[in-house]
């Protein structure tokens, strides 16, 4: 979107359009667009008003309803931080006491918004002007929130009264393609841990697939999951990070969270035994934070291998931070023995999950050619350094 079309939908014509439209549908948009232009509505303003309602269908996994009065950038919104997500950043901040937090590269405003509905007060401030345009426009019903178009890391923060701040550098090319790198973060991730010299409380989201390595000493490192989708990666400062450095899971499912951390004297590395009665599927959050051994603990079980991810169990216990299967059979892997045991169990729809095999589950599908009535879930994965096969089912 350019300046020209923001004024357009800014107006009160082309506010009052973008309100009435109808849930956005693909196959409608064509015939939409067209009508309205032959009703003489500027091509311009339809253009802009469609896109929008576009973004905020997409949007409403992230803001839910909140989505419907907010205004977005595809790559804006791409990069947001979900609703729920933000408002437990936000409470990070309550609970070390701020009162005015900068949020020097604010965006569309989502995580200013989180900040703003605690009564915190921000300084939401990003370096392009038509994204500080619309994260004004996404502010507006927050008289806590004051918005600038500048360059976050040259504010004097002590001079703003700011006793918090938080980042969220952009990790896209201009191409779309995700930068893995913090260095070719922009700003670069060291570009903004400097400000901790000024403001101890600073909070950084990252990439979850930010390397351990890469991850200051002095910092909580929390990896946050949404209803299994690994979301993000925090970077948390000073009075942020109440418990000290460290790593730590946030997984959350609905409206219950629950958190893991490393424990203070470091993990102990789970034992690597035989497949037992279940297997647990460790959430992914779980998984990045490198804190495995501690739902091996949780649920009295083993690794299947060193290098894996899984989890086995002779015992069946209720967690949230791990999915939990019952195993019915165990194979070495091979196609023919494993297409005629699916075929024994009446096999049609299969699930196929994988961890530490190059098998491609799609080809593999094909491969079987199943046409049975039944549904099955399997596991490709090592077993002590084997390829092995477990038919399994949903706990």
């Amino acid at each position: 979107m350019d300046p020209a079309a923001l004024s357009l939908l800014l107006s009160p014509e082309g506010w009052a359009l973008l309100g009435a439209l109808p849930r956005y549908d693909e196959r409608l948009a064509m015939v939409l667009s067209e009508r309205l232009q032959r009703e003489g509505v500027d091509a311009v303003l339809v253009a802009a008003a469609l896109t929008q309602s576009r973004l905020r269908s997409r949007a409403r996994e992230k803001f839910d309803d909140f989505a419907d009065g907010m205004l977005f950038t595809a790559a804006g919104l791409e990069q947001a931080t979900r609703l729920n997500v933000g408002a437990r950043h936000a409470q990070r901040y309550t609970a070390a006491g701020c009162t005015r937090v900068a949020d020097l590269t604010c965006g569309i405003g989502g995580d200013s918004m989180a900040f703003a509905a605690l009564g915190v007060a921000v300084l939401a401030v990003d370096l392009d002007e038509l994204t500080a345009a619309i994260a004004t426009v996404n502010l507006r019903h927050f008289p806590e929130a004051e918005v600038r178009h500048a360059d976050g890391l040259t504010l004097d923060l002590l001079a703003e009264g700011v006793d918090g701040v938080f980042a969220d550098p952009a990790r896209r090319t201009t191409g779309g393609r995700r930068r893995h790198d913090p260095s070719a973060y922009s700003p670069p991730l060291d570009d903004v841990l400097a400000v901790r010299s000024t403001v101890p409380a600073l909070g950084v989201k990252v990439g979850p697939a930010i390397a351990h390595t890469a991850v200051p000493a002095d910092a909580e490192a929390q990896w946050v999951s949404a209803d299994g989708d690994v979301v993000e990666a925090g970077l948390w400062f000073g009075p942020l990070a109440p418990d000290g450095p460290g790593r730590s899971a946030l997984v959350l499912r609905g409206s219950h969270a629950t958190t893991l951390r490393e424990p203070a004297g470091g993990l102990v590395a789970p034992e690597v035994g035989p497949v037992g009665g279940y297997l647990y599927e460790p959430d992914g959050a779980v998984i990045r934070s490198g804190l495995v051994a501690l739902v091996a603990e949780q649920v009295r079980g083993r690794l299947l291998d060193s290098t894996i991810a899984y989890v086995t169990s002779d015992h069946l216990t209720t967690t949230d931070v791990a999915t939990a299967y019952r195993v019915l059979d165990v194979m070495p892997f091979g196609l023919k023995r494993l297409r005629t045991a699916l075929r024994e169990r009446g096999v049609g729809r299969l699930t196929i999950k994988k961890r530490g095999t190059a098998v491609v589950p799609e080809q593999l599908r094909k491969q079987l050619d199943l046409r049975g009535d039944e549904e099955a879930t399997i596991v490709l994965t090592r077993v002590a350094g084997s390829q092995q096969v477990l038919v399994v089912e949903p706990v």
